[in-house]
């Protein structure tokens, strides 16, 4: 039984989440920087960020990037903030525009994957330039990874030297025709991830009901926890969730009955090998 500190995620919104799915997601600036602010007083230490227009649709908007990020540096002293790349709310290097406001961390996709109504397209070349852009930038990459092909992709980045240092990786479980829920699963993808990249780190994301399944497991195995509202909305299948505070909340109450210390700004820091 491992006791390092766990390093608690929160995804606050996400790209899919509306307020008719739960009117506690937080879609504007201030309510995104509110709501990340609850969720670091529970105990969050590293924020991944969407942002919204007003009317909840999606944008890859550097300048809405930028506002939230502020008001986080602002009011949540020390938290991680990471960016999304991801391909909902931006096509192509519009993906990476905001990278150029340097935050500590960006999510990167080595791989395409189907999703239940498209495919999460990420090209070799694409991949290659959002790595390269976070080297540029100093930008520690949290590699996503839906399946195993994406941590050889990960780990021959970082051999070829598109990625410093080492990796940081997600695995998200849960996603109807990509990665299962399996605990097996994740182990054998813990082990070979050690294998291929010694010394690694790594989080454990599950979507809608298996968010706590793989909050348990994560402790269990030695990882760290994402929860949030942009991938799931509830507290259990007949509860919303008052705020992404509530589900971070959840996650500190696991990692007592685990044993394993929730890690402060400086403790998340220092496992990710951030100034």
């Amino acid at each position: 039984m491992t006791t390092t500190p766990c390093i608690i995620t929160v995804a606050i919104t996400g790209s899919l989440p509306q307020k008719r799915d739960n009117p506690a997601v937080p879609i504007t600036v201030a309510e995104q920087i509110e709501s990340t602010h609850e969720a670091f007083e529970a105990g969050a230490t590293l924020v991944h960020l969407h942002v919204r227009n007003d009317d909840g649709t999606t944008t890859s908007s550097p300048k809405r990037f930028a506002q939230v990020m502020d008001g986080i540096r602002r009011h949540c002293p020390g938290m991680i903030v990471q960016f999304s790349t991801g391909g909902r709310s931006g096509a192509g290097r519009e993906r990476g525009a905001h990278l150029a406001l340097r935050p500590d961390m960006g999510s990167l996709a080595t791989g395409s994957v189907n999703f239940p109504t498209r495919v999460y397209d990420n090209a070799p070349d694409l991949v290659e330039w959002l790595a390269t852009e976070m080297r540029e930038h100093h930008i520690k990459p949290e590699i996503e990874a839906f399946d195993l092909s994406m941590v050889f992709q990960a780990a021959r980045l970082q051999r070829e030297g598109f990625i410093r240092g080492p990796l940081h990786v997600q695995f998200v479980m849960g996603i109807r025709n990509a990665m299962p829920v399996d605990r097996e699963v994740l182990e054998f993808y813990v082990r070979t991830l050690q294998r291929v990249a010694p010394g690694s780190t790594w989080t454990g994301a599950g979507i809608g009901r298996d968010q706590m399944t793989l909050a348990r497991w994560s402790l269990e195995l030695g990882g760290h926890c994402r929860t949030g509202m942009e991938d799931n909305v509830r507290l259990d299948k007949d509860t919303l969730a008052p705020s992404n505070a509530a589900l971070v909340r959840a996650v500190v109450q696991l990692c007592e009955e685990h044993h394993r210390p929730v890690a402060t700004p400086a403790q998340a820091r220092q496992l990710l090998g951030l100034s």
